[in-house]
């Protein structure tokens, strides 16, 4: 729902513009379509015909007045039904023909003309809407980018002999063995790497392996390192990319077999910083097509902790990949669940940050002010290194900017109130009431009832302004799945630029309404519950998803499985606030052990079994123009 969007169905601040073109236009097709509506009988003096479906003919068809009067009914009537379609069935009949009159010789040159400059390329890569959505609640002046956090020390790392071991390490640990040279990055490189082929059939989370590039970049890492330039925690960590960020010389498919073999010679922002941070990328990585749930043109992604479940969210593949060991991290993106619900179902601890808190050149858009990129990681600890390490203005994307975030490893946890909701997790409200936080009973209040119309409207208009082209050539006949996008996107064709608006103006009252509500530093609750992942990205609230434990699953094969179901939770912050919802996360685990466990891939029980090799397009390497 990344972009990223969760099915069940991707502010002021979207591209507005574009969408009002493309729903007027809309209304004219269907004018067309309505005009073989058959001419109605006579009406009293002043009554407006109805939208018609079937209508008798006149029998008296030599009179010129009643020919001339039958078309314009005829007229009235068939501009009725488009008019019926749009909620605006209030205008008389001659107000209808002037409206009619008027949008064809003065709005259709207009809409075919914009969308010849803007719309003719899918995926909102270029022309980024100036309508920008702003979460602020207050007027915090950002820091300056340069400051870094300041990282806990794990000096005395011991490299384990396990290569399994390995794998689920920290990324705090494992920069310390790359640091103190008990392993070097091309090794680490060739671990994950293996890895990520080992289980690419079983889980079906891999696009596309970067190894090429991966040894280049963790051959350079090792030469700096060498030379005594050392470029922080992630020097020479391999890690892994949603696969609608751009990479140049790769494909970056968008999880779609429409643009299966699409290169895109963009350097996307998140990359850049990651790749100036020292990481290496491995892998780019399963995103459900077009960013919408975990279906994609080579499968279907599963859960590793399940494997006859799937990952939910189009942010599978990283969600899936991290939780399996096959990369220490991995960057996904919400629009609107897409980090929150595969990091719970696969058991992984995920961070949606403020809205514009990373930068989104070079990614693929759904909605300009929902889309956001974050990090799947083994801890809350390691969601702070990766954090760091990509936030800050991005100057080709008007919604990024600096934050003001203080830094996470340095909050006094004992000085926060923190609310715990009637779903969250007994266990989180008990540990963190015993490490001094002030816990209390809370309850998020607002009189907005339309939440997840809201975020439904802005979401599909958006969505079908970046995907304009693709519609309109009937690409989306081909799309993997029929009822999400392709229905979806058609439906969006029907939402009036002035209901867009007013579903803008909702989201407002609504922002102002939870911000007049949170009267506590951060609250605990479930991480999917879908009226809370839409209020949370409709005000561009962060929330980090956090392993809090593992249920057997429903009717276990007779003699037993070792497959689970992941138990998780969110604690949630104000915007802007994320340095407090990654303490409080922190805090937690270092109480606990859940976020370390390793799902049973290779420890099945006697009666499961992996399932077999998709027919499926296996995973490219590199693609040279």
């Amino acid at each position: 729902m990344s972009p990223g969007r969760y099915p069940h169905p991707r502010p002021l601040g979207s591209t507005l513009c574009s969408n009002v073109l493309c729903i007027l236009l809309l209304f004219f097709s269907i004018v067309i379509s309505c005009r073989a509506v058959n001419p109605s009988h006579s009406l009293p003096q002043g009554q407006d015909p109805p939208c018609l479906a079937f209508s008798p003919t006149f029998t008296n068809m030599d009179s010129k007045n009643n020919s001339k009067s039958s078309e314009k009914i005829s007229e009235v009537a068939s501009l009725r039904c488009a008019f019926d379609l749009f909620d605006a069935n209030f205008f008389n009949g001659e107000k209808i023909r002037e409206v009619a009159k008027g949008a064809k010789e003065f709005n259709i040159p207009i809409i075919r003309a914009n969308r010849k400059l803007v719309a003719s390329v899918n995926g909102g890569l270029n022309n980024p809407s100036y309508l920008v959505f702003n979460p602020e609640w207050g007027s915090e002046k950002p820091q300056s980018i340069d400051k870094r956090f300041s990282y806990p020390s794990v000096s005395g790392t011991k490299r384990p002999e396990s290569e399994e071991d390995i794998a689920f390490m920290s990324v705090l640990e494992l920069g310390d063995l790359i640091k103190t040279k008990q392993i070097t990055s091309e090794e680490l490189t060739n671990i994950f790497l293996r890895r990520l082929k080992r289980y690419y059939h079983v889980l079906e989370a891999v696009v596309s392996y970067t190894e090429e590039l991966a040894y280049k970049q963790a051959r350079e890492a090792d030469a700096l390192l060498a030379q005594g330039m050392y470029l922080g925690p992630l020097h020479g960590i391999p890690y892994g990319l949603k696969d609608i960020i751009s990479v140049p010389k790769y494909k970056t498919t968008w999880g779609s077999k429409t643009f299966k073999d699409q290169v895109l010679d963009i350097e996307a922002w998140v990359y850049k910083r990651l790749k100036a941070a020292g990481a290496v990328l491995v892998a780019k990585l399963v995103s459900g097509s077009l960013a919408y749930d975990d279906i994609w043109y080579g499968g279907r992604t599963r859960n590793p902790w399940n494997i006859e479940e799937f990952s939910t969210g189009s942010s599978a593949g990283p969600a899936a990949c991290t939780s399996a060991g096959m990369v220490p991290f991995a960057i996904g993106s919400e629009t609107a669940g897409s980090i929150t619900y595969p990091a719970a179902r696969c058991g992984v601890t995920a961070l949606r940050p403020t809205f514009g808190t990373v930068g989104r050149t070079g990614v693929m858009s759904i909605s300009e002010s929902l889309d956001k990129l974050g990090p799947f990681c083994r801890s809350a600890t390691d969601c702070t290194v990766i954090l760091d390490a990509i936030r800050g203005r991005d100057p080709d994307d008007p919604s990024s900017r600096d934050s003001p975030l203080d830094d996470p490893f340095l909050v006094d946890i004992t000085k926060l109130t923190v609310g715990y909701l009637d779903d969250a997790e007994e266990e989180v409200v008990h540990i963190l009431a015993t490490k001094g936080v002030n816990m209390i009973p809370f309850k998020l209040n607002y009189t907005v009832e339309s939440v997840q119309g809201i975020l439904n409207f802005t979401m599909d208009v958006d969505m079908l302004a970046h995907f304009d082209e693709w519609q309109r050539s009937g690409q989306d006949d081909d799309y993997e799945s029929h009822d999400q996008w392709p229905t979806e996107l058609q439906r969006a064709r029907m939402i009036p630029a002035v209901d867009f608006i007013q579903a803008q103006r909702a989201r407002g009252k609504l922002t102002r309404e939870v911000k007049e509500s949170f009267e506590v530093d951060a609250f605990i609750g479930n991480a999917t519950d879908w009226e809370k992942v839409c209020m949370g990205n409709l005000v561009g609230m962060p929330v980090i998803v956090v392993p809090t434990g593992f249920t057997n699953i429903s009717n276990p094969p007779h003699g037993g499985s070792r497959r689970r179901t992941t138990v998780t939770t969110g604690i949630y912050a104000p915007p802007h606030r994320d340095h407090i919802a990654l303490a409080l996360a922190m805090a937690y685990q270092s109480a606990t052990d859940h976020h370390k466990q390793c799902p049973p891939i290779d420890d099945l029980g006697p009666n499961d079994s992996i399932p077999n090799p998709p027919t499926v397009i296996y995973p490219t390497r590199l693609l040279h123009h």
